[in-house]
């Protein structure tokens, strides 16, 4: 039996990535992102391209205290020997209310924006986030990517996803549609979601044609170097024991 990858192989002398030497072309050229890019899409980016997937992330890589920091924080102090076992605490649980919507949101815009031409009149626009608002609401669906518990007048980070994302070419349908949601979200069914920074995300990785996977992947590997920051601040200024303590003072009143 043959087990084989085509992402790349060892031999004595050389070790190859995509067909190409990574000591000899990878290492002195290429950057995080060309790397990233090469493993998981087999080419490396042009710019505008590769300046996106930079986005996505840095915009996932903190947020301060969120659920997946404070579960590295209690991992890393039940066993701070294992970093790995923190960082590993802080990913499990990206699923759809958190880092994972950006999968989601990703996946809603391809779905719904098929069909539609990036320059079509906003009318065009405007029709299909009302269809799709009437559905979910049918349905009782949640719409992905809109509402913030904390941004309540909009999330900050998205107007300069959104500018940048013009800047290179990439505001296109997915981009639009979502725009479209939470404009006639709020007009037409008189609620004021704005957009928030997963939402932007998914965006972003559907214009650029990802696989809606692919968005969640990205958004775990940024998270993984805020999650390393943030187990390197609770091995000099622990919060964990408060957070515990917390947790037991909790209990304690409900006895």
């Amino acid at each position: 039996m043959t087990i084989q990858t085509s992402i790349g192989y060892a031999t004595v002398h050389d070790i190859f990535v995509r067909g190409r030497n990574l000591s000899n072309d990878i290492i002195p050229n290429a950057d995080f992102v060309d790397m990233l890019c090469l493993c998981i899409l087999g080419t490396t980016p042009e710019p505008n391209f590769k300046r996106m997937l930079n986005l996505l992330l840095v915009t996932s890589t903190d947020h301060g205290f969120t659920p997946s920091s404070i579960s590295s924080r209690l991992t890393y102090l039940g066993a701070p020997e294992s970093l790995q076992g923190a960082v590993a605490a802080g990913l499990l649980g990206a699923g759809d209310r958190y880092l994972g919507a950006t999968q989601n949101v990703a996946q809603m815009l391809v779905t719904e924006s098929r069909g539609m031409a990036p320059d079509a009149p906003q009318s065009e626009y405007d029709a299909r986030a009302r269809d799709l608002l009437t559905r979910y609401r049918a349905e009782k669906k949640r719409i992905q990517g809109v509402g913030h518990p904390i941004h309540v007048d909009g999330d900050p980070r998205v107007p300069a996803l959104r500018a940048i994302s013009k800047e290179t070419g990439y505001y296109r349908a997915c981009w639009r549609l979502l725009d479209a949601i939470e404009s006639v979200q709020a007009a037409e069914f008189g609620r004021r979601l704005p957009i928030n920074g997963a939402g932007a995300m998914g965006a972003i990785a559907a214009d650029l044609g990802l696989d809606p996977r692919i968005a969640r992947g990205l958004a775990l590997v940024g998270r993984t170097a805020g999650l390393v920051a943030h187990i390197m601040e609770e091995a000099e200024q622990p919060n964990g024991p408060q957070i515990w303590e917390a947790v037991l003072h909790e209990e304690a009143k409900a006895l």
